[in-house]
């Protein structure tokens, strides 16, 4: 079973919990926060609003079922899928594109060689 990190983001308070290879975990926190950073860049007129992360961590339970957990992997092409319909005008919005798809590109080849190699 592979070693696996949640990543605990909140949105207004809405929380969302995203299970990451651990391997990865914190290039998504980081991927976050320089989104966070460039998104009040954006001249565009419908710009996705994005969860902060607020928490890592190695091992974690849901109790109940108001939450679930939300693979990396769907997580990330969410937010490419977001980014990439953003009609940006006068900001490098490919720059941002393009650190989202490395980590969606990590993931992919992660989860080929993890489950099916």
């Amino acid at each position: 079973m592979p070693q696996m990190r949640y990543v605990i983001l909140k949105l207004e308070q809405q929380l969302e919990f995203v299970q990451m290879p651990s391997s990865h975990a914190y290039q998504l926190t980081a991927l976050n926060q320089r989104l966070h950073k460039e998104l009040e860049k954006l001249t565009a007129q419908e710009v996705p609003q994005l969860p902060r992360v607020i928490a890592e961590c190695d091992d974690l339970e849901l109790v109940g079922t108001a939450h679930t957990f939300t693979q990396g992997l769907d997580y990330i092409n969410g937010l490419e899928k977001s980014f990439a319909g953003i009609q940006e005008k006068s900001y490098p919005l490919i720059s941002l594109l393009t650190e989202i798809r490395a980590l969606q590109a990590q993931l992919e080849q992660w989860y080929e060689d993890e489950f099916e190699g």
